[in-house]
C-alpha cells in the first residue's frame, strides 16, 4: 500500500468537521430493466452475428471471422436466406447498417470499410477510417459507429467522415466494450462485449440511462455451443425489439421488464 504524509493541523480539523457534516445525497443507481420474450424466431446456429437491422419486414445480418464473413437478407419467420454475399476471406467482417438505398459495412482491423447496393448486395465503393470497426447503428441524419472504446463515432452518411462522437459513461465512468449498436424511439441501444447486458445510451449526452439485463434469456444447454450475446434489431413499424448472440440458434423479440 502507499503511505500518504501525515495531514497538518488545519487539514487534520477540516477531515473532523467534514466528517461531522451531512454527507452529500447519495447518487441514484442507473435504472436495471429485464426481459419478457414475446417470440422466437429461427436463427442460423453457424452465424458468427456481429451486425443486425430490420428493414421493410426483412433481416439483414452481418456475419465475422476470416473466410467467413458475410452480409445477409433473412425472412425472419422462416430464417431462410433471400440473398448473401461473401466477404473476401481477408477481411472480418463487423457491423452494417442501411442508409437510403445502400447497406454500408464495417471490417475489425483492416480499417476499411465496404459499401453496397441494398437490393443485390452489388458492391458501390469503399471507404476508410481510424482504429478498428465494430458496429454501425443510425439515425435520420447520420450514422453512429463503435469500435471497442468508449467513444461512439459520428459520420456523414453520404461522405462516411466522421463528423464528431460522444464518450459513453455510466455514473460518470467510462464505459468501453461497446459492440452492436441499434437506434431505438430516440436512444442508442449498445451490446456490451462478452457480457449480458445492454446500454441504454442518451446519444445527446452518452449518458447511460439503463441497462438490459439479458441473463438467462439463451437457455443452458443452447449456452455450451454459442458464443456471446450480440445482436439489436427494432421495428419502429410494429414496436419489435429482436436480439440474439453469435451461433445462437434462435432470436428473440422481446419486452422490457422494469427491475430497480
Amino acid at each position: 500500500m502507499r503511505r500518504l504524509p501525515l495531514p497538518s493541523l488545519w487539514l487534520a480539523a477540516a477531515l473532523v468537521l467534514g466528517a461531522c457534516s451531512p454527507s452529500a445525497p447519495a447518487r441514484a443507481a442507473t435504472p436495471v430493466y429485464g426481459y419478457q420474450v414475446v417470440r422466437t424466431y429461427p436463427h442460423d446456429p453457424n452465424a458468427f452475428t456481429e451486425g443486425l437491422f430490420l428493414r421493410d419486414g426483412f433481416l439483414y445480418e452481418s456475419t465475422g471471422l476470416e473466410g467467413a464473413s458475410s452480409i445477409r437478407k433473412i425472412v425472419l419467420e422462416t430464417g431462410s436466406v433471400e440473398n448473401e454475399r461473401s466477404i473476401s476471406s481477408q477481411f472480418f467482417g463487423e457491423g452494417i447498417v442501411d442508409w437510403k438505398d445502400k447497406l454500408i459495412e464495417l471490417t475489425w482491423k483492416n480499417q476499411v470499410g465496404f459499401v453496397y447496393d441494398l437490393d443485390d448486395f452489388e458492391a458501390r465503393g469503399e471507404f476508410s477510417y481510424a482504429g478498428e470497426g465494430w458496429a454501425l447503428t443510425r439515425d435520420d441524419k447520420r450514422l453512429i459507429m463503435s469500435d471497442g472504446t468508449a467513444r461512439l463515432r459520428f459520420l456523414d452518411p453520404e461522405t462516411l467522415k466522421e463528423i464528431g462522437g460522444i464518450t459513453v459513461t455510466d455514473q460518470g465512468r467510462p464505459v468501453d466494450q461497446l459492440n452492436e449498436l441499434e437506434w431505438v424511439k430516440g436512444e442508442i441501444l449498445a451490446n456490451i462485449w462478452q457480457t449480458d447486458r445492454i446500454a441504454r445510451i442518451d446519444p445527446a449526452t452518452g449518458k447511460v440511462t439503463g441497462w438490459i439485463d439479458l441473463t438467462g434469456l439463451l437457455p443452458a444447454q443452447d449456452r455450451a455451443r454459442a458464443d456471446v450475446l450480440n445482436g439489436i434489431a427494432y421495428d419502429a413499424k410494429a414496436d419489435r425489439l429482436i436480439v440474439t448472440g453469435k451461433l445462437w440458434p434462435r432470436l428473440y423479440e422481446i419486452k422490457l421488464v422494469a427491475k430497480h
